[in-house]
């Protein structure tokens, strides 16, 4: 008796995944990198430093808003399209920031660009679903928000040293350019098809053009569609724990500078080098994270949250001891961001049929969270609490999370039974 030896491969992550997760390091480096380049920035352009930083806030502002404004604008493009129309406008857009004679127009050229990252975003990440074998969805899309944490321990840094050097426009002209380069990449090696074998769906438009008795899908009825996913309360739990998630993680490394240096009573010119430290470890943790959330998403959702708590409950006991914070601070980002790839494969989860506009959603969930999380620390702080007490309200944030997961736990139990009802009942 014999037995074959024919084994499956087992599943990988697709090699695109990996060239848009390189398109999001550039995209997340022009979001972080005004920090590095206030000072110079602001004493170029004549305002206050306060001022410039509102430019940080009108990106996320822009990204709030269009990501889901460009996902409906671009709803009936192919996706390979849109990206890379996305990828060229944000290059342009970077080439005018670098041209701007007054504040005001660099500011205009921010809330854009945000507009088109948004909508980058969004786009990647169904394209990433639809291109990923299943057994690898939490990997792929962790791989895309492994590309924004590698930027912020590279691609800020950098920039921000390119700004020192060759003054705050060479900044932009190089995010200009780095993109320009991968819209053509995009445009040379991504494919269009999505595998609906794989998938169980098809993207109108991309695989293949309709035939003559079956016309593609109008503006309306796709609309339609992605409308769906928001029916029910399932989507807005999914919602509602990623903004509470990142408003956590950004309630208190929004301000672990001065927790360092006037609390655990660390030098200034340590502080890079901890940052660092806490994107190796979120790093680490998305990686790990994209992992679990292949086995079980709500798993990883309920360990990551649960990690996040408890290693900020630690780190505010010890934030007095430069050496266990800096441990501790590690682990905050290593905790933390392994939730990454689950938060976006559970909207894909709920959003199975027409994920587009959920997607982009949930990248404007993230950025709620980006401008909330430093505003709750910025009051703590100034109603006289101290900075340790924004690791005390990043616990709270994230023990708010896990109250909505088990919510949104009970929710889905209550719609697995309803829908095994239904298919029972259609099957009689």
């Amino acid at each position: 008796m014999t037995q074959s030896t024919t084994s499956t491969a087992p599943a990988r992550v697709p090699a695109q995944v990996y060239l848009l997760a390189a398109v999001i390091f550039c995209l997340g480096t022009s979001e972080f990198m005004i920090a590095g380049i206030l000072e110079p920035l602001s004493a170029d352009l004549g305002v206050t430093i306060p001022q410039a930083g509102l430019l940080i806030t009108g990106f996320a502002v822009g990204m709030i808003v269009g990501a889901p404004a460009m996902t409906l604008l671009t709803l009936t493009l192919p996706r390979r399209a849109t990206m890379i129309v996305m990828i060229i406008g944000f290059s342009a857009l970077h080439i005018l920031a670098a041209l701007s004679p007054s504040y005001g127009l660099l500011m205009v050229s921010r809330v854009l660009s945000a507009f088109a990252c948004g909508g980058f975003w969004a786009v990647a990440a169904v394209h990433t679903s639809a291109i990923s074998p299943a057994a690898v969805q939490g990997r792929a899309l962790a791989s895309l928000v492994g590309g924004l944490t590698v930027a912020n321990l590279v691609g800020v840094p950098m920039g921000t040293w390119i700004g020192t050097q060759f003054g705050w426009r060479s900044t932009f002209w190089a995010v200009a350019l780095v993109t320009a380069l991968a819209a053509v990449l995009i445009a040379v090696t991504t494919r269009s098809d999505a595998k609906p074998s794989d998938r169980g769906e098809t993207d109108p438009g991309e695989v293949g053009s309709p035939t003559p008795t079956e016309a593609a899908p109008g503006l309306r009825t796709l609309l339609r569609a992605e409308i769906a996913a928001f029916r029910g309360p399932r989507i807005w739990l999914a919602l509602g724990t990623t903004a509470l998630f990142q408003a956590s993680v950004f309630a208190s490394f929004s301000y672990f500078s001065p927790l360092l240096t006037r609390v655990a009573g660390l030098p200034a010119d340590l502080v890079p080098a901890v940052l660092a430290a806490f994107g190796i470890g979120a790093f680490v943790g998305v990686v790990i994270g994209g992992r679990l959330a292949d086995r079980n998403i709500f798993g990883n959702i309920v360990g990551s949250l649960a990690a996040l708590a408890l290693s900020l409950g630690a780190l505010r006991l010890v934030a007095d001891n430069a050496i266990l914070a800096v441990v501790m601070i590690v682990l905050v980002g290593a905790s933390g961001f392994s939730i990454a790839g689950a938060l976006n494969a559970r909207v894909f989860q709920i959003a199975t049929q027409a994920p587009t506009l959920a997607a982009s959603v949930n990248t404007s969930a993230f950025n709620v969270g980006n401008a909330f999380g430093p505003a709750v620390g910025a009051w703590v702080i100034a109603a006289g609490f101290g900075f340790p007490a924004t690791i005390v309200a990043a616990i709270v944030l994230a023990l708010a999370a896990l109250v909505v997961v088990a919510v949104a736990i009970r929710v889905e139990r209550t719609w697995e039974l309803r829908s095994e009802s239904t298919l029972a009942e259609a099957a009689c």
